[in-house]
């Protein structure tokens, strides 16, 4: 594959569900979070630029290990939601730049292999996420409990990170919404909101983003599994 790519990791977020701790820096046996998600991006040889978006405090002062950890690698200042973090992230990308890859920093078990499908669909011309088959039954619910609706579940994925876009559709879709004053919590969603095309490539199981304790738990067992 021969392309030039760069990746923006949004990590500025709080766990609320983990106590308010920074989950990018709370250690998965031994190694922070970001470290991990990081690296297989870090070790592709596509990979020119990295852009990490940190919440303001830690951008002013990050650890000597994030500060020194690779040259490719550009801290910024995220804003006040995520939208805004990705698109200030966006703007240090460098202009030779052909593919943006957007990857959650609470996803460490991210694979080479993962990254290695949604880059060569975006090299390919087209904007695409990693996403999984839902397999359960889902159910609509109103206010209140009530079932109101019971979605075809094939019709339905789990969207997983990376997403993986021409530079120019996700700079143009950031640029639109910022005049807008649009926000989503999601870039594959808002590319679409302006009319483009966004596919799916299969993800992987492991591929799990740390939200809970329990997450964390079962990112450790995974982890053990594989060595």
């Amino acid at each position: 594959m021969n392309v030039r790519a760069g990746v923006v990791l949004p990590a500025g977020g709080r766990g609320r569900r983990m106590g308010g701790a920074r989950k990018p820096f709370l250690e998965l046996d031994g190694e922070p979070i970001l470290l991990r998600a990081l690296r297989p991006f870090l070790e592709h040889p596509c990979i020119t630029s990295v852009v990490i978006a940190l919440a303001p405090e830690d951008a002013a002062d990050p650890p000597d290990w994030l500060a020194t950890l690779d040259a490719r690698v550009v801290l910024v200042e995220g804003g006040e939601e995520r939208t805004d973090s990705v698109r200030q992230a966006l703007q240090r990308i460098p202009a030779d730049v052909e593919v943006v890859l957007i990857h959650d920093a609470a996803r460490p078990l991210v694979s080479r292999a993962l990254v290695d499908r949604t880059l060569a669909c975006a090299a390919g011309g087209r904007a695409c996420i990693a996403a999984l088959p839902v397999t359960d039954t889902i159910k609509e619910v109103e206010e209140g409990g009530r079932i109101v609706a019971t979605p075809d579940r094939r019709r339905l994925w789990r969207a997983q990170t990376p997403q993986a876009f021409p530079r120019a559709l996700l700079v143009d879709a950031h640029e639109r919404a910022a005049r807008e004053g649009l926000k989503t919590t999601d870039d594959a969603a808002l590319v679409c909101h302006f009319g483009a095309t966004v596919v799916v490539v299969n993800g992987d199981p492991r591929n799990l983003k740390v939200t809970t304790a329990e997450d964390l738990l079962l990112a450790e067992a995974l982890l053990r599994v594989a060595e």
